[in-house]
């Protein structure tokens, strides 16, 4: 059985930034608060004129400008995101058009926060199955367009931004170690966007309830990402008779700094072994991970050879980790 290897990387953010202080002048808050609660600082939003999908293409483009090679090489497309241009076509369909990666299938996959890591347990399995040699995983949102802007609880929370991973085929054991995915339905009331699906479909009075923006129960979310990020990082360790002082970096998913200090010290992992970015960019949900990656690769904690494992939580609820030996 061949393995697979994370070969590029590429991200996008767009130039303009929404500032604590900005908000300050849009709904009940402040930037003391807000750092406190949350660890951020500032947040990328796009242009009215820019979707989900100019993002994906940019990080796309820049994924396969560092490998060198052309859209016509991949196999798939899995574009991962809860803000696709629209309901149908996928955004994947748009991607795969724009940059030209004639003769590759893909498809949209939903999972929130954790959609970047389903995104890379998935292209793993079909490299590793044989039948796929490069798979191109982005992970893209535009949040700015379903965040109420007067709720203070969430505006506060969110950006936008893009990341992609190419995955190829490696020597057996070169890349991809493991993966532990689960699903907890239960979870789903706690954070979710009511409005604008077969449920609830798009009325004048859903809009006017503001039903069609993220809801959230911060608390629970927190607990549950806590307990659940740990657990499934530390079990998937002990199978792979490996613990916390093996793993050179955690790239967590970047939702609350509270929340990702609280799992590194139950982990027993130092501040040197964990990437926390989510200052200058906030939560941008499936691009979380691909961001903070480069901006570790870019710092030098990240070095071929390194052991990584990426870990989130999201709505759903939805939870993973991956563990994989850096290869760029």
């Amino acid at each position: 059985m061949p393995g697979a290897k994370i070969s590029a990387l590429g991200c996008h953010v767009p130039p303009g930034v929404l500032t604590n202080q900005d908000l300050e002048k849009m709904v009940e808050t402040n930037n003391q608060w807000i750092l406190e609660r949350t660890g951020i600082s500032e947040r990328h939003i796009a242009a009215p004129e820019v979707a989900t999908s100019d993002m994906a293409v940019e990080a796309a483009r820049a994924a396969l400008a560092q490998r060198g090679i052309e859209a016509t090489e991949l196999d798939a497309v899995i574009v991962c995101t809860v803000t696709p241009d629209m309901f149908f076509p996928a955004t994947a369909c748009l991607v795969q058009n724009r940059i030209g990666a004639r003769g590759a299938w893909g498809f949209d996959l939903v999972a929130a926060c954790s959609g970047f890591i389903y995104g890379l347990t998935t292209a793993a399995h079909l490299v590793m199955a044989g039948t796929h040699k490069k798979v191109l995983v982005i992970g893209a949102d535009t949040m700015s367009r379903i965040i109420d802007y007067t709720d203070r609880a969430t505006c506060v929370l969110f950006g936008d931004g893009a990341g992609a991973m190419l995955v190829e085929t490696a020597g057996e054991g070169e890349g991809f170690l493991g993966f532990k995915n689960e699903i907890d339905g239960s979870g789903g009331d706690y954070l979710k966007m009511p409005a604008g699906g077969s449920r609830m479909p798009s009325t004048k009075e859903t809009v006017e309830k503001r039903l069609h923006y993220v809801k959230q129960d911060g608390a629970q979310v927190f607990k549950y990402a806590v307990r659940k990020m740990e657990e499934l990082c530390v079990t998937l360790l002990e199978e792979k008779k490996l613990s916390a002082k093996d793993v050179k970096l955690m790239i967590p998913h970047q939702a609350n700094r509270r929340i990702i200090t609280s799992v590194a010290e139950r982990m027993g992992l130092n501040a040197d072994q964990v990437i926390i970015n989510i200052d200058r960019f906030g939560n941008t949900t499936a691009a979380t991970i691909p961001l903070a990656t480069r901006d570790a690769v870019e710092a030098g904690r990240l070095k071929k050879g390194d052991l990584v494992l990426f870990a989130a939580v999201g709505a759903g609820f939805t939870a993973g980790v991956n563990l994989w030996h850096w290869t760029i």
